[in-house]
């Protein structure tokens, strides 16, 4: 084993120590806490789905804490503007206007993960802005440009509550590298801890218990660049991804049916605005091979792809606006029917 090997394998051995930390912090979920995993190494924007109460903020914690930067947390509301994100004023004890950092920028370069909580409550100019930051790891504040190196933003919408709210746009959407969906476990015995033992009662004593910074977030993006160059991909495998692209945009091309939706003799092509962007693609071949890393290979299979096709494409995918209401139920047919019916190699 050569030093390169040698130092992918020890930061593996870490990464898989940092599932095992979160876990007891977060009971029942091991596939939400791997796909979090995968997306830190795979340095991805992430989209929460969750019902309240589920664990979403204390899962972030758990994580800004284990790789030891900063977490900061923004509530979306009606009456959000770009510039709260970046600064707040108010009056000081001496009587006169101060201005303080906003949660974009209060912990500077060390920001690790930005917790944007229910983005669907803010203002599109709001959107805006949090793009760019995504985009770029950098924005505009105080006369300078402040970089933010090692930021991940994770934003949470509300399913439920539909008033004064604003739909993210499919533009935005598609800078995420992935939809997560977190439930409440389904096992007995972690329902039943989750509400009798008194130490999931107390997030901040919770989240204490845990090591602080078992990986440096410093060296993370070097880390992240060098897994991508080190998991290989066959021309079959590549084969494979091109096809499944080509089955997001014309579904109904490679034999997927929708027939058991009743949605009025429509083909899946006819159903869709649009597939997959390039963007899209990238982004599922970056999280595939860090799935294959942290499974201990240095090459993709089938099953890498198709174990995160679902949380990096769905949400991509354009619906005729008529079939929007219905998106849910359509999209995940969609998603099975183009895994079904695309022969993996």
């Amino acid at each position: 084993m050569d030093r390169h090997d040698a130092l992918l394998a020890d930061w593996r051995a870490r990464a898989l120590q940092l599932e095992a930390l979160a876990a007891q912090a977060v009971i029942g979920q091991p596939r939400v806490i791997r796909l979090v995993t995968t997306a830190v190494f795979a340095r991805g924007h992430v989209l929460l789905q969750g019902d309240v109460g589920v664990g979403k903020t204390t899962l972030l914690r758990a994580f800004a804490r284990l790789i030891g930067g900063a977490f900061s947390r923004a509530e979306g509301t009606i009456d959000l503007m770009p510039n709260d994100l970046v600064y707040h004023t108010h009056i000081g004890n001496d009587g006169k206007p101060a201005i303080n950092p906003g949660p974009l920028t209060e912990h500077g370069e060390d920001l690790t993960i930005f917790f944007f909580n229910e983005i669907n409550r803010a203002r599109p100019q709001v959107h805006a802005l949090l793009l760019r930051v995504m985009a770029e790891r950098s924005l505009t504040a105080f006369q300078r440009e402040l970089r933010l190196p090692h930021l991940l933003v994770f934003a949470d919408r509300n399913r439920v509550e539909r008033e004064e709210t604003f739909e993210i746009s499919s533009a935005a959407r598609d800078r995420f590298m992935m939809e997560i969906t977190i439930d409440a476990p389904e096992g007995e015995a972690d329902r039943r801890a989750l509400i009798f033992e008194p130490r999931f009662h107390d997030a901040d004593a919770l989240i204490g218990q845990l090591p602080a910074a078992v990986l440096p977030y410093q060296e993370l993006g070097d880390i992240a660049a060098a897994v991508q160059q080190h998991v290989q991909a066959s021309p079959a495998l590549q084969d494979y991804a091109l096809r499944l692209w080509r089955a997001t945009a014309a579904p109904a091309d490679h034999g997927v049916r929708l027939d058991a939706l009743d949605l009025h003799d429509a083909s899946a092509n006819e159903v869709m605005l649009a597939g997959a962007s390039p963007r899209g693609m990238s982004l599922l071949l970056r999280a595939a091979r860090v799935g294959a890393w942290l499974d201990g290979r240095d090459y993709l299979t089938p099953e890498d792809v198709r174990g995160v096709f679902t949380e990096t494409v769905a949400h991509r995918l354009c619906l005729q606006p008529v079939y929007e209401l219905r998106r849910p139920e359509i999209i995940g047919a969609l998603v099975r029917g183009i895994l079904d019916h695309v022969a993996a190699p």
